[in-house]
């Protein structure tokens, strides 16, 4: 046995076909399809892709029996003694298998520069696809969890140093499969944050919770747009992190302007938690 060998790792996946629950358009079978297509005569095909001349006929039985049309005819007599040939609709699957197959080829390839993370990475899109109609959407991975008999505390960390507290019924964390380590997603609408001047006593970093349950972030203000009633916010906390609010009553005539230093506050109890599977 080889030890402290080191390979490279390589994503690996095929297309294939199903019908129920069962699967019969597999890569091996749809080029032993491509090959009757060229060669005319199923003994030719297997011969071509390297499989028996029984595996290639059960092949065949179990392909026409499956994909619900007629994709291998036979023929017999004639000047080669018969032989078999797609029809129009085995020839159409063959054409589109291919291109799906090239198609999916390429995905794969672009997926293996991701290296290692390409699974997290696909979370990523998919967290991103979502529409929701809040303002502030965090991914991150659960910190910490503090059970109790109705609610329970998530911690959530985002970035380095910069968290956020969720609570949750217990029900939820249960439902949702949540322990630390898992990653998660959390959902805040701009109306439940509130933006205000720094406290003095208040450091320009990083995000966090006190035991109440209020959140307490300090950021840079990136972003202010004003209308008759409101004052809409957005504070940079971190480059990967930025939340967006409306000003408190204590900010309204206050200078609040781009670069200056403010603070956020959101209840715990306002964060909603997901998931991406």
């Amino acid at each position: 046995m080889m030890k402290n060998a080191h390979f490279p790792l390589e994503l690996s996946t095929t297309l294939s076909l199903r019908s129920g629950d069962q699967s019969w358009g597999t890569e091996r079978r749809m080029a032993l399809l491509a090959a009757i297509g060229t060669e005319g005569s199923i003994s030719a095909a297997a011969r071509k892709i390297g499989l028996s001349y029984k595996a290639a006929w059960d092949a065949v039985d179990m392909m026409n029996s499956l994909a619900g049309d007629l994709l291998v005819e036979r023929v017999t007599g004639g000047k080669r003694g018969g032989g078999a040939h797609l029809t129009r609709r085995a020839r159409e699957l063959v054409a589109w298998y291919q291109a799906a197959q090239a198609e999916h080829q390429r995905f794969m390839a672009a997926l293996a520069r991701f290296g290692p993370d390409g699974t997290r990475h696909l979370d990523l899109l998919h967290s991103m696809a979502l529409q929701t109609s809040a303002r502030n959407r965090y991914d991150g991975i659960v910190g910490a969890i503090e059970s109790g008999r109705i609610n329970d505390r998530i911690r959530l960390d985002l970035d380095e140093g910069i968290s956020l507290i969720a609570t949750l019924t217990h029900a939820s964390t249960e439902r949702l499969g949540l322990a630390e380590g898992r990653r998660a997603l959390a959902f805040l609408k701009a109306q439940a944050v509130r933006i205000g001047p720094a406290e003095p006593a208040a450091p320009p970093a990083p995000g966090a919770a006190d035991p109440e349950g209020l959140n307490r972030w300090t950021g840079r203000i990136g972003h202010r747009t004003d209308d008759d009633a409101l004052m809409e916010i957005s504070l940079d906390i971190s480059p990967r992190v930025r939340i967006t609010g409306l000003a408190g009553p204590q900010a309204q005539g206050s200078a609040l302007a781009p670069g200056d230093t403010a603070l956020a506050c959101f209840q715990a109890a306002d964060v909603l938690i997901g998931t991406t599977d």
